[in-house]
């Protein structure tokens, strides 16, 4: 079973790109707002404050995630094999249907079914990973149990 935290090269770089913009400008940008808050005088009833120590804060936190993602995270490259693994990008039939989709096994961090990104902890990313093109796979959906059909592997 997969059970490791897996990032594509193309999101490492994105989320290396967006912590140094985190760390600069933004922090630059917050720090600068707390500092023309605090010139407003009473910080007690001063909402400019107060939304700055807000956004200071959620700030910070969103720093740490994208650290400890960059720290945890395994870089992957799809070997465009014939076994389906991280990065693999699978084409599959519905069971009923005749309509091909193209679905990427990733990470759950950059999972997002709206672009055909899955990951690889779903159910349908773990019923597909290690599978083969011409085998059949099933999982438990909300509404039951769905059968597709692996029809290509890359």
């Amino acid at each position: 079973m997969n059970s490791g935290n897996y990032i594509t090269p193309e999101k490492k770089k994105a989320l290396e790109a967006e912590l140094e913009d985190l760390r600069g400008p933004k922090r630059k940008e917050i720090i600068g707002t707390l500092e023309y808050a605090k010139s407003l005088g009473d910080l007690s009833e001063n909402a400019e404050y107060h939304q700055a120590r807000e956004d200071q804060g959620k700030l910070e936190e969103r720093i740490k995630r994208i650290e400890q993602i960059l720290l945890s995270c395994e870089v992957v490259v799809g070997s465009g094999g014939e076994i389906v693994e991280i990065g693999s990008k699978v084409t599959v039939i519905k069971d009923g249907t005749e309509n091909k989709k193209v679905y990427q096994i990733v990470g759950s961090e950059e999972a997002d079914m709206a672009i055909g990104k899955i990951s690889n902890r779903s159910p349908f990313g773990e019923a597909l990973f290690g599978k083969k093109k011409g085998d059949n796979i099933s999982f438990q959906a909300p509404n039951g149990t769905v059968v597709y059909k692996i029809i290509n592997v890359s």
